[in-house]
């Protein structure tokens, strides 16, 4: 089996977009840590969807936070971003330090076990602005993530690892849905923090 080492300098994606991974930026302790903090100190509530009119109550949970009482709206609900929290702000600083980027903003997403993940989408809404990076931090158990271009149906896939983080611009959103399959082999909980920029 070809053991792939990943650089933050190399693109994942073939064309029309650009999606660093970086690997582990925690050490173990500090991951373990941060989950724990994660799951007992952030206000999770379970996500909503109005999908072809229907109220969907969805058991993935998810909560939203930045510098300001930012509104977000994706799949027609509106989250209103509460105070970061000591250890948020550790970790947003971390991921500004690799990055080289930074955010006002996170959506936390809670996937209690593999069974709970998420459909294809792209995170374009108007509110990000265009072009704009995504900064995704995994804590927790290692899921599959996968990329599809919306002409070509070409697909990416990679694992995220415990502490990694991933990070997604230029025209990814425009040209590539992501989405976090399903497993019934993980029965351990992900915590997936997606630092953002709210447009002013």
């Amino acid at each position: 089996m070809e053991i792939l080492t990943f650089e933050p300098t190399i693109n994942l994606l073939p064309a029309d977009g650009i999606v660093n991974y970086y690997g582990k930026i925690l050490e173990p302790t500090d991951a373990n840590f941060y989950l724990e903090k994660m799951l007992s100190t952030i206000a999770w509530k379970n996500d909503e969807a109005v999908i072809f009119g229907r109220h969907l109550i969805t058991k993935r949970k998810a909560a939203w936070y930045g510098d300001k009482t930012y509104e977000y709206t994706y799949s027609n609900t509106t989250k209103q971003a509460l105070p970061w929290t000591k250890e948020l702000l550790e970790l947003k600083a971390m991921v500004e330090q690799s990055s080289g980027t930074t955010y006002n903003s996170c959506l936390l997403n809670l996937y209690h076990d593999g069974q709970e993940g998420m459909a294809w989408h792209s995170d374009d809404e108007k509110s990000l602005g265009k072009d704009s990076a995504i900064a995704s931090l995994t804590l927790g158990a290692e899921r599959k993530f996968s990329f599809k271009h919306k002409q070509t149906k070409e697909t990416v896939s990679l694992v995220l690892e415990h502490g990694s983080l991933l990070v997604m611009k230029g025209t990814t959103q425009t040209y590539w849905l992501h989405r976090l399959p399903p497993t019934k082999k993980i029965t351990t909980p992900r915590v997936n923090l997606t630092f953002r920029t709210m447009q002013e």
